[in-house]
């Protein structure tokens, strides 16, 4: 019950014996009574609405439809409890005498006269009768309780049998028990902002919804759509079940009619009963998250008057919303900058999983002797770093198994926390000692921290991709855990990437000597991969992507010659040979791409 409402104290034999009961069972039962009050309250309240001030005939159907709710509740509720109290029976008693309720009924009433008398109670001021009754009331809740620990002991004892608790109540539900509602499968994640005025909920499920394709919605709409459908004419005159399943079931309506969507963000949580109940109903599918912000701060980023951001605090605090941060999954400190705000987002709405990397040694990656030994170095210093350094990898070719030396790069990718980047500086340096001129050295080096909140390069996130498929890793602390990365991820990031590929390979073609060869070429065969990528086409090695993209629609075949051939002329000293063929097949996707571009 809410602080103005009486609380239920259980008698003391029955008290004594659920306080024996696993505590499982004791917290399911303690959780189920204290509902089971909290809606017999919310009963009173209707009745007297209803009986009360004069309503309209949609608003008096509504307060009905709301009982019927409320007692379809409590007797879920009552049942429910009844299948822990049952369990303190002695079921070896079949001739004991049988009972006319059950224990949960027992308790039910006891709340309802616990009710009546707090009301009564409040009722005496204005009310002689009222304030005759009140110590008849006083002794019939003494009495009922007295009777209720009776009972216990002889149900405990074996000498009385109590009645099967199924109460089989319809409440125009046509002839069906009432079902609770239930989560679609396809409703994978909801995200639910709290949070008192100027806190920053919309702008953080706008910045969800843009970054991580989630679909957003107001509570407001939700409810009034189903009110509409179910022909209501105030869904926040009913009970918080009843709105918490109201709003499950259009979230599960759009779930099941965008089988794509993954992510669904609601806004805003003032109202902490009904928050409360849609949690139960979903668990953890919903994640609840408060934004907490001092007064002065949420003043100072409205712009407006400190009374009337007090104004709108003091409506939402009367729905419950400041008590909503009890309730949460996540309180987010939203004082600080919006790079931080946003980092806990996006590990909120995608976190970081656990991933099964494929160690291997250098070796075994095919490189020459002296770039094998000189990288295992390399490994041995960064491991013996310990938890400062959680993953070094050697990227591109090197993973695909299509390192040449004399061409190949050795890209590099080490994630450390940042305090150890300076250690991870002096091995860097170390490792370019021990290469001497056989390859040159491309490091990225990338904080846990930024890849969990997704602060991703398309490059970057394409390289974590191919580590969770299966490229190899030269060492990963036990237990690391990273950002999934899905193929239309990078589907769109290649649409994001391939624009500055493109002007790059234009300003590498307009001064294509034979040292731009390398690069131009390499930059040939990006641009190719993206814009497979974009097609839905995954193909690794250069000639395999030159191949796939010559047979994009409206591209003839590109005219460039194999890896090896322009490999070989590269070391030979005789890029000149392979220029031309190679500037050709740019020229040839340049005017492709430009007229794709066109329309």
């Amino acid at each position: 019950m809410t602080q103005n409402s009486p609380l239920l104290v259980l008698p003391p034999s029955l008290s004594r014996t659920v306080a024996a009961l696993p505590d499982k069972d004791r917290n399911r039962l303690d959780d189920t009574i204290t509902r089971l009050h909290t809606v017999n309250g919310r009963l009173w309240d209707t009745e007297d609405r209803v009986r009360g001030a004069l309503l309209s005939a949609a608003q008096v159907a509504d307060c009905k439809r709301e009982i019927d709710q409320l007692n379809a509740e409590r007797n879920l509720l009552a049942e429910r409890a009844d299948e822990v109290l049952g369990s303190l029976a002695d079921a070896g008693r079949a001739d004991a005498p049988l009972h006319t309720e059950t224990l949960a009924s027992v308790v039910d009433r006891l709340s309802v006269l616990t009710l009546r008398i707090w009301h009564s109670e409040r009722a005496a001021t204005r009310d002689e009768l009222a304030r005759r009754r009140i110590p008849a009331l006083h002794g019939q809740r003494a009495e009922l309780g007295a009777a209720l620990d009776a009972l216990v002991s002889d149900v405990v004892t074996g000498r009385r049998r109590l009645p099967v608790p199924a109460r089989f109540k319809l409440y125009g539900r046509d002839g069906a028990a009432p079902a609770e509602i239930k989560p679609s499968r396809r409703l994978r994640q909801v995200l639910a902002f709290g949070g008192l005025s100027e806190c920053g909920k919309s702008t953080s499920a706008e910045f969800v919804q843009r970054t991580c394709g989630a679909q957003r919605f107001k509570i407001v709409f939700l409810l009034r759509q189903a009110a509409h459908r179910e022909s209501l004419a105030d869904p926040y005159a009913l009970s918080p079940r009843r709105q918490a399943e109201l709003l499950l079931g259009e979230l599960n309506r759009f779930a099941d009619a965008h089988v794509d969507t993954e992510l669904f963000t609601i806004e805003s949580v003032h109202d902490d009963a009904s928050i409360a109940e849609l949690k139960r109903l979903m668990g953890d599918a919903l994640q609840i998250l408060y934004l907490d912000v001092s007064f002065a701060v949420r003043v100072e980023r409205s712009g407006t008057p400190a009374q009337a951001v007090a104004a709108k605090d003091e409506i939402k605090m009367s729905r419950g919303a400041h008590q909503v941060a009890a309730l949460a999954d996540h309180v987010i400190d939203n004082t600080g900058s919006i790079a931080a705000l946003r980092a806990r987002l996006r590990r909120i709405a995608a976190p970081p999983t656990s991933t099964a990397l494929r160690a291997a040694t250098p070796y075994g990656l095919g490189l020459p002797a002296a770039v094998a030994s000189a990288t295992a170095d390399f490994t041995d210093a960064v491991r013996a770093y310990g938890p400062g350094v959680r993953l070094a990898a050697l990227t591109g070719s090197p993973g695909e198994g299509s390192w040449i030396a004399g061409w190949s790069d050795l890209d590099l990718l080490v994630i450390a926390e940042h305090e150890a980047i300076g250690r991870v500086h002096e091995a860097l340096a170390q490792y370019r000692r021990a290469l001497g001129g056989a390859a040159a050295l491309g490091p990225t080096l990338v904080t846990l921290g930024e890849l969990t909140a997704r602060r991703l390069t398309p490059r970057l996130a394409f390289v974590l991709h191919q580590l969770q498929q299966g490229s190899p890793v030269l060492h990963a602390a036990p237990g690391l855990e990273l950002p999934t990365i899905s193929r239309g991820e990078l589907a769109f990031a290649a649409v994001r990437e391939l624009p500055q590929v493109i002007l790059t390979m234009r300003r590498l073609r307009a001064d294509a000597g034979p040292t731009a060869l390398r690069q131009l070429y390499k930059h040939l065969v990006l641009a190719c991969r993206l814009l497979l990528r974009e097609h839905n086409q995954w193909e690794s090695g250069p000639d395999r992507i030159l191949a796939a993209a010559s047979r994009m629609p409206g591209l003839t075949a590109l005219s460039a010659p194999s890896l090896a051939e322009i490999s070989s002329a590269w070391r030979d000293g005789e890029a000149g040979l392979v220029l031309k063929p190679v500037t050709v097949a740019v020229d040839q996707l340049l005017t492709w791409y430009a007229v794709q571009l066109a329309a």
